[in-house]
């Protein structure tokens, strides 16, 4: 699913206008339905319902809403925000059908300088002020206005986009409400993905109103949502006459002293991505626990006890992962880049061998082009540097993939994964139960063992993801988010593929 920024999405809105055809209020009243339904599905009408309204597009689809839902029997009070003194003429025309309503639900217009309306304790707060056209930020009476709604015990849904909050790019100052729910029109907008509008987007749902599909055909696409319609073309079928060969032998460099743990997660997820063979160096320390964890799997047990020392001929192997668990000595370090220096195809490089190109930054001209690095946030700061927001972040990720012609997977509750010609593709799947010992190395096993099958880097670094997030789901629909593991992870990727299958 392509993502657009605000310009283009207006775009896309006047060429189903004139493609559909169809009038720009209709197109209104359809988007105010599909908004209608959606709420009237999470909400009975028992609790007061109060509706501020804009008086541009946002507030004519406010306005709609209004309509509607007092038609089924919602209790509805309108307000009108004169935010601005413009009016667009389908507001307009949505105000007059709310003065022709038997009952009055327009209960008036808030003014600069007048009081604040109450707000009910258990009221539901529809936002419809702003919508995705904001130009300046929210400032001095609408600022504290806002800052009243959040301080109410109202919950606040909005209609688009929470008002205040630019939609694809920093919101650098002013106020913004901070919306329990958000219903967007089409396709999420990029702000939703980012970490610090997480105050401001606490859950967010996205709907079709058959915008013309047309239109996507003249796009550069620059991001992308990752959806199952988007994965499910790419995931491979078993034939009958295949074998452990047709599916590829992994090389996973993983572990030290203390650190087992990590090469055993990592080979397990590995294994269970659907690898014919793996096999996995680790020092000598781990490789009974290697060995009775997982016997599926080849185990290299490196001479030195507690760290990595030798580096094997990778040329034989499918694919090759490494860091998880490694640790950051100088001999360690040597390891990496005999591996870096020796390897032809693409490497999944993740934890440690990170942290140790960072301080070797020269090393990354080493890495070979499409390999798949596997940073958080932190990590990904002492490759690349610092960012000041979410959003120049993005661009520094997409550069360095860019440049560096390297897949760059930056972890996160919508990880992206930014490919060798920028494009950047975030993930629509997982929780925050997620956030737990191991998961990391959960993910490069699985990416390690696509990638060894022949998928593609990119789509081995996104299907990856994918599966990752869509099996901790499915693992803390069984443990609840706060007990979920790692290892629960693992247990749930068979799952994972079948509801993708």
């Amino acid at each position: 699913m392509t993502l657009l920024p605000a310009d283009q999405i207006r775009a896309w809105d006047s060429f189903t206008i004139q493609n559909e055809p169809i009038s720009s209020y209709n197109l209104m009243e359809r988007a105010s339905s599909v908004f209608t339904d959606w709420f009237s599905m999470i909400y009975d009408t028992q609790r007061p319902l109060l509706i501020f309204c804009g008086t541009g597009n946002n507030g004519g689809d406010g306005l709609a809403i209004a309509r509607f839902l007092y038609y089924l029997r919602y209790d509805v009070s309108v307000y009108i925000c004169r935010i601005s003194k413009n009016e667009t003429a389908d507001f307009v025309k949505n105000l007059m059908k709310i003065q022709d309503l038997e009952a009055s639900i327009l209960k008036g217009y808030i003014l600069e300088e007048d009081a604040f309306p109450p707000i009910p304790n258990n009221a539901i707060f529809i936002d419809a002020i702003l919508g995705s056209g904001l130009t300046r930020p929210v400032t001095g009476y609408w600022a504290s206005f806002f800052d009243y709604l959040n301080q109410s015990k109202a919950e606040i849904v909005s209609v688009d986009i929470p008002s205040g909050l630019s939609s694809d790019k920093h919101t650098e100052e002013g106020s913004v409400l901070n919306a329990t729910r958000v219903l967007t029109f089409e396709i999420p907008k990029l702000a939703f993905l980012m970490p610090e509008n997480g105050q401001f987007v606490q859950q967010f749902e996205y709907k079709s109103i058959s915008l013309h599909k047309a239109f996507l055909e003249k796009i550069d696409v620059q991001n992308v949502f990752v959806t199952p319609n988007f994965i499910q073309p790419f995931l491979k079928k078993r034939k009958k006459f295949d074998h452990k060969g047709t599916y590829g032998h992994a090389l996973l460099v993983v572990g030290s002293g203390g650190m087992a743990g990590a090469a055993v997660l990592a080979a397990r997820a590995c294994m269970r991505s659907g690898i014919g063979l793996l096999t996995v160096q680790t020092p000598m320390c781990n490789r009974l626990i290697l060995q009775i964890s997982l016997p599926e799997a080849i185990v290299i047990a490196d001479e030195n006890e507690t760290e990595l020392s030798l580096i094997i001929d990778s040329q034989h192997y499918s694919s090759v992962g490494i860091g998880c668990g490694i640790g950051k000595g100088e001999k360690i370090a040597a390891v990496l880049r005999g591996y870096l220096e020796q390897s032809t195809c693409p490497i999944v490089l993740d934890a440690d061998a990170l942290n140790i190109i960072s301080e070797n930054i020269k090393w990354l001209e080493l890495i070979p082009q499409n390999s798949i690095l596997t940073p958080h946030p932190k990590e990904f700061e002492r490759l690349f540097g610092k960012a000041h927001n979410d959003f120049e972040r993005l661009e520094l990720l997409r550069d360095k993939a860019k440049s560096l012609k390297i897949n760059i997977l930056l972890k996160g509750a919508h990880t992206i994964i930014a490919d060798t010609e920028g494009v950047c593709y975030f993930n629509s799947t997982g929780n925050a139960g997620m956030a737990t010992a191991g998961s990391g190395d959960v993910l490069t096993g699985i990416i390690t063992g696509l990638l060894a099958q022949g998928y593609k880097p990119k789509i081995a670094a996104i299907l990856g993801v994918y599966l990752h997030g869509v099996a901790g789901d499915l693992g803390a629909k069984k443990t609840g988010q706060e007990a979920l593991l790692a290892s629960d992870i693992i247990d749930h990727l068979g799952n994972a593929f079948l509801a993708n299958g």
